[in-house]
């Protein structure tokens, strides 16, 4: 088996969200296959560095697959060719030798570029503050078992909070639609009976501000669950439709 690997990196460079943008080609030679994908742009900027030359910006901070942040298109799939993993976690072992590999930054008009392979996924955080939370008063922090909960929902409940909101699923839909986001962000307090409070208005001011921001709709390819990394189910979409359905119905 290959030990280590010689590449061509075609990466997206743009200086800025209003400047014009191109691919640009990158070789490496000699890359291990135990390295991560972040780690060999970290190789190809220090060479960039020492060369004089602008380092590709891109998005990290965990490295680990919790924080969602290294948002990179590669080679037409988001995260890259691996399954279940963010592209901290996808490995050069997935490559071969003499590969060229096509680095992208999201696409989505909602998702505005930065910089490179940066983009703005502030718009994430404005769906959640338009009402992806619970706001009520509810007192004294009570005993675990105050409140029963079915195991079946608080499992589904954990399933959708698993979502680390990275964007993949909006760069996977032709439509460029939140709705596999906003479904499991509404998904993980409207099974529990602490999020039924405010359910409807929640419903209704997550969908409004993601269309707001400029998100497609969901037409049901099913490509947003194929390529996310924490497997969120496509069954969360169907929930967020009937939430917002009895929701209009109150009103």
């Amino acid at each position: 088996m290959e030990k280590s690997i010689n590449i061509t990196l075609r990466i997206w460079r743009q200086k800025g969200p209003k400047e014009k943008g191109a691919f640009r080609e990158y070789s490496l030679q000699n890359i291990s296959i135990d390295t991560s994908f972040l780690e060999m742009l970290d190789v190809l900027n220090e060479q960039l560095i020492n060369k004089g030359e602008e380092p590709v910006v891109f998005d990290h901070d965990c490295r680990e697959g919790i924080c969602g942040m290294c948002s990179l298109y590669i080679n037409g799939h988001p995260h890259g060719p691996d399954e279940d993993v963010t592209t901290c976690q996808l490995h050069m072992r997935k490559f071969h030798d003499g590969d060229v590999i096509t680095v992208e930054p999201w696409r989505s008009a909602g998702f505005p570029i930065i910089r490179d392979l940066m983009v703005d996924r502030g718009a994430f955080d404005k769906i959640i503050q338009a009402g992806g939370y619970i706001s009520v008063n509810t007192g004294g922090v009570p005993d675990a078992n105050a409140i029963p909960i079915p195991k079946a929902k608080a499992d589904e409940a954990m399933d959708a909070a698993s979502c680390i909101g990275c964007g993949a699923c909006v760069a996977a839909c032709k439509n460029g639609s939140a709705m596999l986001f906003v479904s499991a962000k509404v998904s993980q307090l409207a099974l529990l009976p602490q999020g039924r409070i405010e359910a409807a208005r929640r419903a209704k001011a997550m969908l409004s501000k993601m269309d707001e921001l400029g998100f497609g709709n969901c037409t049901n390819t099913g490509a947003c669950e194929a390529e996310c990394p924490k497997n969120i189910s496509i069954t969360n979409i169907a929930r967020l439709n009937r939430e917002f359905i009895k929701a209009k119905l109150k009103d």
